[in-house]
């Protein structure tokens, strides 16, 4: 514990709880799971994409990827268009996303 307390007396940064990192520790948390995983490298891929599309490509049913992409949706990856009946996801494109991408996919 001494050297590590000599250490910190050097280090003036602090890392304080903001809002962007919880904002990225949800979106971390959501992209836990193997069918959201499977749905982002999808996504990144094809940047937009329908529902059944995604449903379809994956194997998975339509119902478990809707409820999966929205909560997705929710914290930000997504945003979403309706044509008719059908709707369809578009991948929002930034600096965490792109950084994802090369660490799942």
């Amino acid at each position: 514990m001494i050297i590590l307390s000599i250490y910190m007396k050097h280090m003036k940064t602090p890392f304080p709880l903001t809002a962007d990192i919880l904002e990225k520790a949800e979106m971390l948390k959501i992209a836990g799971d193997p069918v959201r995983i499977r749905i982002l490298c999808f996504m990144f891929e094809y940047k937009k994409a329908c529902v059944t599309d995604i449903a379809e490509s994956l194997d998975v049913p339509i119902n478990t990827i809707s409820h999966h992409l929205q909560k997705m949706k929710h914290v930000g990856y997504f945003e979403t268009k309706r044509i008719g009946t059908i709707i369809c996801y578009e991948l929002i494109e930034n600096s965490f996303t792109k950084t994802l991408e090369r660490l799942i996919c």
